[in-house]
């Protein structure tokens, strides 16, 4: 493999995320060489190229390895089923080879009348309804335990026909007397209140069971509050299993035949369009690219050069095609086109977006690691867009104010160039002016002094001020620009701790930044460090007022003397309760007589 390639690779493996999902090895051909599952998509594929492996195959195996791709599911057992899928399709050269789908049981909802259910691996009758392929057979058997336990339902083979009930040739059963079943052998149960609980099982086991979990969480509760609490104990556990049923895997889903998805994102300068195929209900090829745009394309004609270039790289003829949006000229691939609302359809085009923003994302790692100039400016562009700026803020800093108990009121200023910290440049500020806990007045003085200085020196000014506070101390700083005649010059924002406002001096109503935007991240990351920072100056000079100001008001006491007396009994409370002998071995006769009337005094 030459530097190029592991250049690539690695800029690949680096931008992995660290979710579950299935990652394919390619060869310098373009054919799939591996198929593996993964927990972790960035800790398992690094694990390829971090270990000096043992068997001779595996390190074939990497060297082959010209380029990799992947595709994120929700959880585990997704992985699991499609990388059996894609195995089965590619048959990779490194890979042991599958048994069939007999490997994965499924839920069978007999066709008759009174329906049965069961587990089984043999998917033959026509008209039966079929759940499934399940990654694991105890996950089903705990789902049957579950129906058995909520709905009583037979388990016998008789013909339950509305005739040969009427003839009355049945008995009820074992099943009957142990409440496993109510008897419509013997027309105990009429077939509408049957079917319609088969009815509610089938949403249970498509996962739309909420109703029902709603249901068993109220008599749940209501039990507890009757203190019948092995009763509430039973239906919490029934509660519990319906909640671990609740999302269905769509993976693999026998309602969807031969279908194909199609995603698109875009951003200024590319299209990014995800495509996933079906076969007879399961995934069976993912695959995500990029366009590079020319012009203003929009997303429509975007995803039309998509499909347009699935359809000539693999001959396809589409029958029906899921998509977000129409594409532009929808009506040239001779396709149905559905944008489903609900179902495991909408589930299917939910994790082809998924994979298509994934991709994008990394896509966007992958570039401002080779340009880091590049991530600032984003951050900083969508910033000032965010906050409505008239400059890029390259310049922020951010104040907070320290004290406890309103002791020791002190200020601190950080400052942020570049969206980093420039610490060279953090200031701290003791309060002068002010006296008592008065957080609004201390933050005027420190925004007057700070801005007055840097005006005083010709130095820069930043395009933002970040203060901690809420409209109090925000207008309190907008004064002290005014005074200096800086408002209007420079921006100033406040930030409020509890629900994260974003405050501007003249409007009374604040806004919202969305918690995972990079914007409040960076807002955040500024308000912390001046926090730490003032913290650690307020801490520094607590403790040394506590222990060297009752020396240092004595007249005739030098730092030698005092750094005797410290370093010998440790603090003011010993040298106080020390023996005279010891002191005027330690400081004279003199000096000693001063500092114990001195200390007696101040006590």
């Amino acid at each position: 493999m030459n530097s190029n390639d592991n250049t690539i690779l690695k800029n690949i493996i680096t931008n992995l995320p660290e979710k579950a999902g299935v990652y394919q090895f390619f060869d310098i051909n373009g054919t799939i060489i591996y198929v593996g599952k993964a927990k972790n998509l960035k800790k398992r594929v690094s694990s390829y190229f971090n270990k000096n492996h043992e068997y001779g195959k595996t390190k074939v195996l990497v060297k082959k390895i010209k380029s990799i791709q992947y595709i994120i599911v929700e959880n585990e057992n997704d992985a699991l089923l499609l990388e059996n899928n894609l195995i089965k399709k590619h048959r990779p050269r490194y890979n042991v080879l599958l048994k069939d789908d007999k490997t994965y049981p499924s839920i069978c909802i007999t066709k008759e009348h009174f329906p049965r259910i069961y587990k089984t691996r043999d998917i033959t009758k026509k008209g039966n309804l079929y759940f499934g392929p399940y990654s694991s057979a105890n996950a089903i058997n705990i789902l049957l335990d579950l129906i058995k336990e909520l709905y009583p339902i037979r388990t016998c083979h008789l013909n339950l026909s509305p005739e040969r009930i009427k003839e009355r040739k049945y008995k009820v059963c074992l099943e009957y007397h142990i409440k496993n079943c109510l008897g419509p052998c013997e027309e105990l149960q009429k077939e509408e209140d049957y079917n319609k609980n088969i009815k509610d099982i089938i949403e249970i086991i498509k996962g739309n069971a909420q109703e029902i979990s709603n249901l068993l969480y109220d008599e749940m509760k209501s039990l507890a509050k009757e203190l019948k609490f092995e009763e509430a104990q039973k239906i919490k556990h029934k509660y519990e299993l319906i909640e671990q049923y609740k999302t269905k895997s769509i993976i693999v889903s026998p309602t969807i035949k031969n279908t194909d998805v199609f995603s698109c994102e875009v951003n200024d300068k590319a299209g990014f369009i995800n495509y996933l195929h079906i076969i007879n209900g399961t995934i069976v090829q993912g695959y995500t690219f990029e366009y590079k745009k020319k012009l203003e394309e929009t997303k429509e004609e975007l995803l039309a050069l998509g499909i347009a270039e699935i359809q000539e790289k693999y001959k396809k003829k589409f029958s029906e095609i899921i998509v977000p949006f129409l594409p532009e000229n929808a009506e040239l691939f001779n396709a149905t086109f559905t944008i489903p609302q609900k179902g495991d359809k909408k589930k299917l085009l939910d994790l082809s977006v998924q994979n298509v923003k994934q991709y994008k994302f990394d896509r966007l790692k992958q570039e401002e690691k080779l340009n880091p100039e590049q991530r600032t400016i984003r951050i900083l562009t969508t910033l000032q867009k965010d906050l409505q700026l008239k400059e890029i803020p390259w310049h922020i800093e951010c104040f907070d104010n320290s004290n406890i108990q309103g002791t020791n009121p002190v200020s601190a200023c950080v400052v942020f160039k570049k969206a980093k910290p420039s610490k060279r440049d953090y200031r701290h500020f003791n309060i002068k002016t002010v006296e008592g806990p008065n957080d609004f007045a201390s933050m005027k003085e420190v925004v007057y002094r700070r801005y007055k200085r840097l005006s005083e020196e010709n130095q820069s000014l930043p395009q933002l001020i970040v203060i901690d506070g809420g409209k109090g101390q925000l207008s309190s700083s907008k004064e002290a620009l005014e005074e200096l005649g800086l408002y209007g010059k420079i921006a100033i924002i406040g930030i409020a701790k509890r629900l994260e406002e974003i405050f501007f001096p003249e409007d009374s109503i604040p806004i919202y930044l969305d918690k995972n935007s990079e914007s409040l991240k960076l807002i955040q990351k500024m308000r912390d460090e001046a926090h730490r920072f003032g913290i650690t100056h307020h801490r520094n000079k607590r403790s040394k007022k506590q222990t060297t100001s009752a020396l240092d008001a004595i007249k005739g006491i030098g730092d030698k003397t005092k750094e005797l007396l410290l370093k010998e009994f440790k603090s003011i409370k010993r040298i106080k309760e020390a023996p005279e002998e010891e002191l005027i071995k330690l400081i004279g006769r003199h000096k000693t007589e001063i500092v114990k009337k001195e200390l007696k005094n101040n006590s």
